[in-house]
């Protein structure tokens, strides 16, 4: 099982930025703190995002 317990805690801050990024470049409202109105499509989005910038990023550190 997963935990939401990060492994390096000084990351915190940089994840936060990069999710408000995400959430940015598919349009979704997201604000610091609670965020429970949102719909699954609009979380999953954020999430789904962020997933392509890490495998676009870590492609690129490939070559």
């Amino acid at each position: 099982m997963a935990s939401k317990k990060n492994l390096v805690p000084e990351a915190k801050e940089a994840l936060n930025r990069f999710k408000m990024e995400a959430a940015q470049d598919v349009g979704v409202n997201l604000k610091q703190g609670y965020n429970g109105d949102l719909t699954s499509k609009e979380a999953g989005s954020v999430g789904g995002q962020m997933v392509k910038k890490m495998i676009q990023s870590y492609e690129n550190n490939m070559k």
